[in-house]
């Protein structure tokens, strides 16, 4: 087996790191999370190298990405907690005063906190009942 053969191949492609790099200005984190240093080093690996192949650059990018990750993750929990939540509380007070005994439980699912928030961050601003703040 030769070194080369034996050296495993990368994580990272340029077409990766693009599509990283524009989920994370969309989601609004890029600027948020990254230093200067660090988005310049994402964008020049993206017009520099097709692939990343040394494992140093490898593991520079991998703590960019996990920073990246996070946020979308602390993100996404606090529009649980401000939209998702809210609406939950407001759902299970209805349908419990129209008789229904388990929609007290319905505050504790997260995948229903998580249902909530999506389907009101994508209705259009026209049809949204009532006000929730969005500030992050």
């Amino acid at each position: 087996m030769s070194l080369l053969s034996k050296r495993r191949s990368s994580l990272f492609s340029r077409r990766e790191l693009v599509w990283i790099k524009r989920k994370a200005i969309r989601g609004h984190v890029w600027f948020r999370v990254l230093g200067r240093v660090e988005r310049a080093i994402v964008d020049l690996v993206i017009q520099c190298v097709e692939r990343v192949r040394s494992v140093k650059l490898e593991g520079v990018i991998m703590e960019i990405i996990e920073r990246l990750k996070s946020a979308f993750v602390d993100d996404f929990d606090v529009l649980i907690e401000r939209v998702g939540r809210p609406l939950a509380e407001k759902l299970s007070r209805i349908a419990s005063g129209w008789g229904n005994v388990s929609a007290f439980t319905w505050v504790k699912e997260r995948t229903f906190l998580m249902y909530l928030t999506v389907m009101h961050l994508n209705m259009p601003s026209g049809f949204r009942v009532g006000r929730i703040e969005r500030k992050l």
